[in-house]
């Protein structure tokens, strides 16, 4: 079980990044969450198989077709004990 927290700067608000990343999140099978932060990134809490994780992040490192990921910063979580992946508000 790995747990970790990718914050995404760039073009990523309003671009549906949020949505893919749950949609992308739920196909790899990683729990967690995805919401917009007050300084126009996005941050992701993502927990489950190592790879699953690391295939999350690797994926947010591009994001969506309309999103221009600049950069992600990645650091180790706490699980939260997360059974699905949803969008926060």
């Amino acid at each position: 079980m790995k747990a970790v927290q990718a914050r995404v700067s760039g073009r990523v608000q309003g671009v549906s990044f949020r949505w893919y990343t749950e949609e992308r999140a739920r196909s790899l099978g990683v729990s967690g969450w995805v919401r917009n932060e007050p300084d126009g990134s996005v941050l992701v809490h993502a927990e489950g198989d190592d790879d699953a994780v690391d295939a999350l992040v690797a994926w947010c490192r591009s994001g969506p077709s309309a999103a221009r990921v600049e950069h992600v910063a990645v650091r180790e979580a706490s699980p939260s004990g997360a059974t699905s992946f949803e969008t926060r508000y």
